[in-house]
């Protein structure tokens, strides 16, 4: 596949909802698409997926599957199950190279490859993750509200995730998991909610399956509680935007403007990759968003090339 024509209209890397739902609106514009996938979704531990109208309560692989039938339901969509390990810029587009050493090319490239979150070194953490260790009130508030339930957060942002969670569980604790840096009027404001605050650092989350029993703590007490909220720290799941040279803030988010265009000219992102609100009606959308805004650049490009002889 390395001739002078590029192979395909689009690169997608990222085969979640960002990327299906952009596969899924270039292959209805007549568009050639290419899916890449690794197959290793963020939020494959999560039971349930909620909030996306008409398929609340489904699991994420429900969603994923309906989600790839539809899109391949078109004939110019191709998903493939491999790792973009190179992305690079062509005089007529990009190529992206794979894990098993084949270079594919396309007009343009949607990145799609979302976030992965970097779990603390805490045993029963990852094992708990998604499941009853959470990161989001949105997606998982409902499910446990009224019930024991913790932050692991400190100073500013422990602070507004109590403030904010504390809607759905009067009660709360926020185990800072080490000495407090809340001020004295964030910490008089939480008391004041009834929310209590723990120092004592988690050493262990105790579990079954994944279902939080309690934690323990450096003083060997054992704290029950049926979840937790936490935010790991997030990082790209891989290095293509970097290297492609797209702009990332001071976050490490790929900066996007209008339909998802990154600072490079032809690259596009969706999902994840740009935006912290990790939920699937919102990469679904953004997908959406971004596939518009490549298929008007690509039209543009085709109708300036058709030249009308001066009369």
């Amino acid at each position: 596949m390395n001739s002078s024509t590029p192979s395909y209209d689009v690169i997608i890397v990222g085969g979640s909802y960002a990327g299906l739902s952009a596969a899924l609106v270039l292959g209805r514009s007549l568009r050639t698409v290419l899916v890449l996938d690794s197959g290793q979704p963020a939020n494959r531990q999560t039971p349930h997926s909620h909030g996306f109208l008409t398929r609340d309560g489904e699991t994420p692989a429900q969603l994923a599957a309906i989600a790839r039938q539809q899109a391949l339901a078109y004939p110019t969509v191709q998903l493939r199950e491999a790792t973009a390990t190179r992305a690079e810029r062509r005089a007529d587009g990009f190529s992206v190279t794979v894990d098993t050493g084949e270079t594919v090319t396309a007009r343009r490239i949607l990145l799609a490859t979302g976030l992965k979150d970097i779990l603390p070194d805490l045993p029963g953490f990852a094992e708990c993750w998604g499941i009853s260790v959470l990161h989001c009130p949105y997606c998982h508030g409902y499910e446990v509200r009224n019930k024991t339930v913790g932050i692991m957060g400190n100073g500013h942002t422990g602070f507004e995730m109590a403030k904010r969670i504390q809607h759905w569980n009067p009660g709360l604790t926020l185990f800072t998991n080490g000495p407090s840096t809340l001020t004295d009027e964030q910490t008089a404001q939480l008391t004041q909610h009834g929310i209590s605050i723990v120092e004592t650092p988690i050493v262990a989350f105790q579990h079954q399956h994944g279902h939080l029993q309690a934690l323990t703590l450096a003083d060997e007490t054992a704290f029950p509680i049926d979840a937790l909220y936490a935010h790991p720290t997030l990082l790209q799941t891989c290095d293509l935007a970097e290297q492609l040279g797209c702009e990332l803030d001071e976050k490490g988010m790929v900066v996007v403007g209008e339909a998802g265009k990154t600072s490079v000219a032809g690259v596009f992102a969706a999902g994840d990759t740009h935006t912290m609100m990790r939920q699937v009606l919102i990469a679904a959308h953004n997908g959406m968003k971004a596939a518009v805004g490549i298929n008007v650049e690509l039209i543009e490009e085709e109708f300036e090339a058709i030249s009308i002889p001066a009369a």
